[in-house]
């Protein structure tokens, strides 16, 4: 059984070359992530060739907070199936969390690569959300994380060329305001407003949101149907996830609003929270880094 300690040797280093540990899960979390693990683990022994097994395997582990161990389980999947799409994106992904941009990028870019022969599929959850509903697919997942890779990186026009293809994947609304969230901040922050503006002409409130509500609730603020205060209010009340997620996209509203002080001020308090694999975190240290400024 996998127990709730801190490991001996961090998972990544921050982009300001702090330590980054395990972060411990609640009880409850842990013991139904172990549970999972240890089913996930099962079905691979049973067929250790097969690369969905490996995939889930990763996935679970990566879960536990067990990320460079995940890293290593998909980059043996793609020894034995070097033409899995889908084992590059979860691989990529898990470049993002540990700070590899670079690294996530080729990930990311092969996948995409292999996967355009084939037909677009349904990508399950591994942490379903409360209606049990996917709302997400391969190809959306891959040109999503492709487009926030770039982000991260700093390379904006990158990441508006991979949001404009994963806008074509975005046909439900909980997709739609993903991909309009970073593509909007994005066309902001390479001043094209109008660009922007033209993304929230399909935003609303009564939207069929399932999961993406964070994202909802700022593009409705970038519309104007609220204020950056109020939202910032909320993000509070919401707890951690709230405000990594929902405090990044009001950072940045007083960033390229000319609030460069107010902006620095929320990014400084998202990365003082213990949850450091979020992407709105590693957005806010990217940000502080290339802001000259410490966290």
């Amino acid at each position: 059984m996998t127990q709730n300690v801190l490991p001996g040797a961090p998972e990544a280093f921050s982009l300001f070359g702090r330590p980054l540990y395990r972060v411990p899960l609640p009880q409850e979390a842990l013991e139904q992530q172990t549970l999972l693990y240890e089913k996930a683990l099962e079905d691979w022994m049973e067929k250790p060739e097969d690369p969905e097994r490996i995939i889930w395997l990763g996935r679970r582990t990566a879960y536990l907070g067990r990320y460079r161990e995940a890293l290593a389980i998909f980059s043996m999947g793609l020894e034995r199936h070097p033409g899995y799409a889908k084992l590059y994106r979860h691989r990529g992904h898990r470049f993002v969390t540990i700070r590899l941009f670079d690294r996530a990028v080729e990930d990311f870019e092969k996948a995409a690569e292999l996967m355009i022969a084939a037909p677009d599929e349904v990508e399950p959850d591994g942490m379903p959300n409360p209606m049990g509903i996917p709302v997400s697919t391969l190809y959306f997942n891959v040109y999503y994380h492709l487009g926030l890779s770039h982000y991260l990186n700093g390379d904006l026009r990158s990441a508006l060329a991979a949001y404009k293809k994963c806008m074509k994947a975005s046909d439900m609304d909980d997709k739609y305001v993903a991909t309009a969230h970073w593509m909007y901040m994005t066309l902001r922050l390479l001043s094209r407003k109008d660009e922007a503006e033209r993304l929230l002409s399909r935003v609303e409130p009564g939207m069929d949101i399932i999961e993406n509500t964070h994202y909802h609730r700022c593009l409705l603020m970038y519309k104007g149907m609220n204020t950056p205060e109020a939202l910032m209010a909320e993000a509070l009340e919401q707890g951690a996830l709230g405000l990594v997620t929902t405090g990044y996209g009001v950072a940045n509203w007083y960033r390229y609003n000319g609030e460069e002080e107010r902006a620095a001020g929320i990014l400084r308090e998202i990365v003082a929270l213990e949850g450091w694999a979020g992407f709105g975190y590693i957005a806010a240290e990217a940000d502080l880094k290339r802001m000259g400024l410490t966290p």
